[in-house]
């Protein structure tokens, strides 16, 4: 188990416990490190990680004691503090708060880089995982000399095929093939494996587009986040071959594992950088200096968008993020790709025409709705924008962008902000209150009146809008007579007062019928 005092008696990492806490908390088990500058990185935390800081939230006025409270909420097992050359000596009032609140407080030397104590961290979790899982297995295995060397899926496929003709392939829950050996899958056949994965409990096997394959789950905690492919059926595997792919899945698990652990820490990671566009610091050098981690230099023209999936009329989420990623993996782009609560962002270098950078967006829906064929993918983007400096405006319109497509505002499924209609665009802008009310005003007296009398004015409105306010198409439209469609009319104007008779009534009834179906949505 890692532990503050495993880190803590490694003379290499030169910390030093300032405030070591209640009775037991350099014992209780550290999950993770996860390094911030954030003044509030409670959303980024998980319970039991170790929050690495040298304090650039100090420096710029933020509270240290509001910092701890923090950090202490989100259940982090401690805190260290990173020396720097300007800040020769952890703050008095930071480490006033951490005894206050009871949280341990480390300090690390100004000659050790944080990435030293995430490195020593990283090994003592895989050795404790790969001692784990290895106890369960044969020792001296080959399985295992193939995931310690570092070749992963493939390498434990290779081992399994010295040992029995069979051709196999590894597939993870979002489609994405990890490893092949011998196994010519298509796409479709990968989009059948990732389904069968995501079903609770997976099938033992699935129909291929040549053959029966058989499928072990790979993964931890009893849940499949990946499938190793046999392309034979599972009545045709003899005992030696099954147990071989069952152990081999047992060691595929660890491989997948140490895979979404780094890409999760890769999305909070990104996370956290969009959050520092919105808070106007793409000036910083921190900025600069975690953006360059992801091959993207900040002095490079930028674009940035938007995606979502639109379920139904109200429920809008954000597009997997391991699906985008592998986009622009596929492409040859940087990216980082953040998943959000209701969107998942991607910001890019782009050096390109704005042309091309629509038709990049374009094949990237494309792809989108092949993976996801049965949801609906919306896309707001922007850019490029000269460098960092100026990415807030592109990152908020791509967003809103997002979302209003998401919500059906434009028949587009993919759009720059400047491209959707203008009511839309201004509508989303707006408080959600505002728009509410302004809507009510208009549209529940019609309501009610069409509730009480069993009337139709509201959707006499709707079709007269409809047909341009041309009075006989809308007669025709409803099967009424073109007088009773003009006394409709007139009521509709009495009781909102707005005469949609006249231009200006007209577009203010429009904008009511526009802003109702967007707070609804």
């Amino acid at each position: 188990m890692l532990t503050l005092r495993t880190l803590c008696e490694r003379r290499d990492l030169e910390l030093t416990v300032l405030v070591p806490g209640p009775e037991g908390a350099l014992d209780c088990e550290v999950s993770w490190t996860h390094n911030t500058e954030l003044p509030d990185p409670s959303p980024y935390l998980r319970r039991g990680e170790l929050v690495m800081t040298n304090g650039l939230w100090h420096i710029a006025g933020h509270s240290a004691e509001s910092f701890v409270h923090r950090v202490q909420d989100a259940g982090a097992s401690g805190i260290v503090f990173g020396l720097r050359r300007e800040m020769p000596a952890t703050p008095a009032d930071v480490i006033d708060a951490c005894r206050k609140a009871g949280m341990p407080l480390l300090e690390l030397s100004v000659d050790v880089p944080f990435t030293a104590l995430s490195q020593a961290a990283a090994r003592t979790l895989a050795e404790q995982r790969q001692s784990a899982l290895m106890a369960s297995v044969r020792r001296g295995n080959a399985l295992a000399d193939a995931i310690s060397s570092g070749t992963g899926a493939g390498g434990v496929l290779r081992v399994l095929r010295r040992d029995h003709d069979l051709r196999l392939a590894v597939v993870d829950r979002m489609g994405h093939l990890l490893g092949s050996a011998g196994a010519g899958l298509t796409d479709d056949d990968l989009v059948v494996v990732a389904r069968a994965v995501a079903r609770r409990p997976p099938p033992l096997e699935v129909t291929l587009s040549n053959d029966s394959a058989a499928l072990f789950p790979v993964g931890v905690f009893g849940e499949a986040d990946a499938a190793l492919v046999c392309l034979r059926p599972a009545a045709a595997l003899d005992e030696a071959e099954r147990g071989a792919l069952e152990q081999a899945a047992h060691f595929l698990s660890m491989e997948t594992a140490r895979l979404h652990a780094v890409q999760a820490t890769e999305m909070r990671f990104a996370g956290e950088l969009i959050d520092m566009i919105f808070a106007g610091a793409g000036a910083s050098r921190e900025f600069a200096a975690r953006l360059k981690t992801f091959g993207i230099e900040a002095a490079d023209p930028l674009a940035v968008c938007a995606l979502a999936l639109a379920e139904g009329e109200a429920a809008v989420s954000p597009v997997p993020a391991n699906a985008v990623m592998a986009f622009f993996v596929s492409e040859g782009v940087p990216a980082v790709v953040a998943p959000g609560g209701r969107d998942t962002v991607a910001l890019f270098p782009w050096r390109l025409t704005e042309g091309e950078l629509e038709a990049s967006m374009t094949r990237l829906l494309s792809l989108l709705d092949r993976q996801l064929p049965k949801q609906k993918v919306v896309l707001g983007y922007g850019g490029p924008a000269g460098d960092s400096t100026k990415l807030k405006v592109p990152l908020m319109e791509a967003r809103e962008a997002c979302q209003l497509l998401a919500r059906g505002s434009s028949a587009a499924r993919m759009a720059r902000f400047a491209e959707l209609p203008s009511h839309s665009a201004l509508l989303g802008r707006l408080d959600g209150q505002v728009v509410q009310r302004f809507a009510d005003a208009l549209l529940t007296p019609l309501r009610d009146h069409d509730a009480q009398r069993g009337a139709q004015l509201e959707l006499t409105l709707r079709t007269f809008l409809a047909n341009e306010g041309q009075f006989a198409a809308t007669a025709d439209a409803l099967y009424i007579h073109v007088n009773t469609l003009r006394k409709r009319l007139t009521r509709i104007g009495e009781l909102t007062g707005r005469d949609p008779m006249k231009f200006e009534g007209r577009v203010d009834l429009f904008l009511a019928l526009e802003a109702d179906a967007l707070v609804r949505s």
